[in-house]
């Protein structure tokens, strides 16, 4: 199983595409500057409990990691992947 994850800021979501179908997304809100406003995260119910989900959520942290950015984590899931993984927790920032 190939997977690969991509922004798509023309629908504001990161999304995983599973051997190059659409498994999943995380929605965020409109930018502002570097910040990303996660709001939610849907998995397709056939890659559900094989990982799918953190592994969007991951690579979209170190996306934004890797471009100076912070993140609000008001979807569920983000923010429990986070709490899980405190390596992500410097991420993290308050809503303006």
């Amino acid at each position: 199983m190939s997977s690969l994850v991509k922004d798509n800021p023309a629908k504001r979501r990161f999304e995983i595409l599973v051997d190059d179908a659409l498994a999943g997304f995380a929605e965020y809100a409109q930018p502002q500057g570097e910040l990303v406003i996660f709001t939610r995260t849907e998995v397709d119910p056939r890659y559900q409990e094989k990982g799918v989900g953190s592994e969007l959520v991951r690579r979209a942290l170190d996306h934004v990691r890797a471009r100076g950015g912070r993140v609000v984590p008001e979807c569920p899931f983000v923010a429990a992947f986070i709490n899980r993984h405190p390596e992500y927790a410097g991420l993290v920032t308050e809503a303006p």
